[in-house]
């Protein structure tokens, strides 16, 4: 712990004016206050604060700053008030403390009570001054270097997935990266131990088995760069357990398989020293598309600036390499802080513009950006926060995407939704929203919602409207197929069709429009026989009754069941005559007829197995097909010629699939055996329409 002449002499160290009366009173009103307080490590409580402090002047903050760090507990800790602090340390550090206190109030809430804060009240707490906000942090940090000594397992697990979830992607919100790295090792360790004591052995293991292999890659780097006549100073270091963690969980991969475990860092004399280093390092090594990020033209909100690269190394091996000025690297490992070191002469203009870097207020008085803007706070674990463009602010169930975003601000946006940009980058529409993204919906003038939507989507809103406009759009292509299968019907008929008989047969038929005919038709609730009466009565008497192949009636028989014994055509295989088939029987069920390779056979392993075979008259099976159609006029109808001309009945049409320029269909057809669903499959795989077709 820092004595009290420390603590004032790391502050006149950089800051010479400093009131050294108002650090000494300050230390000594928090051991006064806090007395024999204890924490969970046996140290005196007030060891705390003052450790606190401590961090603050790494950070060369202010002496309000230190001195709020000193007195930070003692309103919720102890009989202070903050009247009192007013009275002996003024209104600036009285509101200061204030700040922080109403931070931690907020942290202590109930998860239930905490759900239903105003987000917004949140923020503005926050918000009321960027050091309330780096004393939290500061606070926070130095909690969790003291976690272990908590006895209670689910209390350290609270805090550390309180850190993870909050502080973490707070620090790094506002570009305090050292900060954000040190809380996720700490809360690392506590919430993965086993994970996090493999990794931290098989770094050891490398480290020994490398030999010395981060230094001399380190010293190759500086001496490409030093040849091409750059003065620099370069740094490597293996990544951190918790980044190395997050790796294997994204791409779902073993330690072995993270390529890029080491990482170097270039600093330079001036920025275009930057881009100097970065081609000559391209030119010495082969960088990977794709892994090259400019950060110095293009500055993270949070004022990061940096050069990012990834080579490929002797031996195939991958580093990860950070080109930027000095100046830039002090500033991006502690973020507003040490902005706030620098433009301490001009405060008043500086932290209007941090309060635009951190946050988005919901109030005209204020010009404000977003807070949360690239953070993954998880303080609602029921809902979600984001914000429209213009700063408007929705609530959403925890697991909303961008198309629940869309249909919460309007129904119709979400109708013609076609994109989303969230925080400023395109991303796919599926994304999941996290507390204070900035979501911008793209409108298309012939948009509309995709059956798809309907498996990703949550809020119930967004569900009811996209059903809605689904159905109505299937029915638009459903009643196309039926227009097309019309058309052959009416050949067979003997007379022409115009459209007087159209009318009259939908009025014969009880149907209000010709759509509805051409739906009924395409939809298969209409039989050939029964059209062709509706358009010409007593027309069909001449037909005998099996050369009306659409009104052949299912005739299955199974060899290999007692007789009388029911069953049923499996949903998952449709078998269909001419495939090898099995039968599982439970008790109080009807034998279920799968194929012999189904992949939901391995789900029958306690059911009793009957070898089966079909009967001689078996016909008229259904057969699932996955269609994929080139997403341009007039193939829909081309299928539909298909499946006419191969005289196969269409039971179900469903779109699954709009990924431009394909639309996939299951469609569900009648067929006589496993020879007329291959004839089907080929005249597909044929057609220019088709770009794949294949049964399910």
């Amino acid at each position: 712990m820092l004595r009290q002449y420390e603590l004032v002499e790391r502050v006149k160290s950089y800051d010479p004016d400093a009131d050294e009366a108002a650090l000494n009173r300050a230390y000594v009103y928090t051991v006064q206050k806090h007395g024999t307080q204890k924490r969970a490590s046996g140290d005196p409580y007030f060891s705390h604060p003052v450790e606190v402090a401590g961090l603050m002047t790494d950070l060369q903050l202010d002496e309000q700053t230190i001195i709020t760090a000193l007195l930070h507990d003692t309103v919720e800790d102890t009989l202070a008030t903050i009247d009192d602090i007013e009275k002996h340390f003024g209104p600036e550090v009285a509101s200061l403390v204030d700040g922080v206190t109403k931070l931690s109030k907020i942290e202590a809430m109930p998860e239930d009570e905490r759900a239903a804060e105003n987000l917004r009240k949140f923020l503005l707490a926050m918000s009321e001054d960027i050091r309330v906000l780096l004393v939290k942090l500061a606070d926070r940090l130095h909690n969790m270097r003291t976690l272990h000594f908590i006895k209670k397992p689910e209390k350290r697990q609270r805090i550390a997935r309180e850190t993870m979830d909050i502080y973490a992607p707070l620090a790094e919100r506002v570009g305090m990266y050292e900060y954000m790295r040190e809380m996720q090792a700490l809360a690392f360790r506590e919430l993965e131990p086993e994970a996090y004591s493999t990794i931290t052995k098989r770094l050891g293991e490398l480290r020994g088995q490398d030999g010395g292999q981060v230094d001399a890659i380190a010293l190759k780097i500086k001496q490409a760069l030093a040849e091409a006549g750059l003065k620099v100073e370069v740094t490597g270091r293996e990544k951190h357990p918790f980044s190395i963690w997050q790796k294997m969980s994204e791409r779902h991969v073993s330690f072995e398989q993270v390529t890029d475990i080491m990482a170097f860092r270039v600093l330079t004399e001036t920025i275009e020293d930057c881009y100097r280093a970065m081609g000559v390092l391209h030119t010495v090594w082969q960088f990977l598309p794709g892994r090259f990020k400019d950060y110095i033209s293009t500055p993270k909100n949070n004022g990061y600036r940096s050069l990012h690269t990834s080579l490929m190394y002797e031996n195939s091996m991958r580093v990860e390499v950070q080109i930027r000025t000095r100046e830039m690297h002090g500033r991006n490992e502690f973020g507003l802080a040490a902005h706030w070191a620098y433009k301490q002469s001009d405060k008043a203009d500086g932290q209007v513009a941090w309060l635009r870097d951190l946050i988005e207020i919901v109030d005209a008085s204020h010009d404000a950006e977003e807070l949360l803007e690239h953070t993954r706070m998880a303080i609602y674990q029921d809902r979600i926060f984001a914000f429209t463009p213009k700063g408007a602010l929705f609530q959403l169930p925890k697991g909303s995407t961008a198309v629940d975003f869309a249909f919460a601000v309007h129904t119709d946006l979400g109708l013609a939704t076609v994109g989303a940009k969230i925080n400023g980058r395109h991303m796919p529409l599926r994304t999941r929203l996290e507390n204070g993204d900035v979501v911008e919906i793209i409108k298309g003038g012939e948009a509309e919602p995709q059956l798809a939507w309907l498996g990703f989507v949550v809020t119930g809103k967004a569900r009811a409207a996209i059903r809605r406009a689904v159905r109505l759009k299937e029915r638009d292509e459903i009643a196309e197929i039926g227009s097309k299968l019309f058309d052959e019907i009416a050949i067979r008929v003997p007379a022409r069709i115009g459209k007087k008989a159209i009318r009259a047969a939908v009025k014969r038929l009880d149907m209000e429009e010709p759509d509805d005919l051409m739906f009924a038709i395409g939809s298969a609730k209409l039989t050939d026989r029964e059209v062709m009466e509706a358009l010409v009565p007593g027309c069909t008497a001449e037909f005998e009754e099996e050369d009306d192949w659409s009104r052949r009636e299912r005739q299955i028989s199974i060899r290999g069941l007692t007789p009388g014994l029911a069953f049923e055509l499996a949903e998952c295989c449709h078998p269909v005559p001419g495939d090898r088939i099995v039968g599982l029987r439970r008790k109080g069920s009807p034998v279920l007829v799968h194929a012999i390779d189904c992949q939901d056979l391995a789900d029958g392993v306690d059911t009793d197995w009957l070898d089966l075979s079909w009967g001689q008259r078996s016909q008229g099976a259904v057969g699932r097909l996955n269609v994929t159609l080139y997403d341009r006029p007039g193939t829909l109808a081309e299928m539909a010629g298909i499946f006419a001309q191969n005289k196969t009945n269409v039971t179900s049409l469903v779109q699954t699939q709009l990924d431009h320029p394909f639309t996939t269909y299951e469609i569900d057809a009648e067929v006589q055996d496993l020879a007329h669903l291959s004839r089907i499959l080929s005249a597909l795989r044929a057609s220019d329409a088709v770009a794949q077709a294949d049964r399910m």
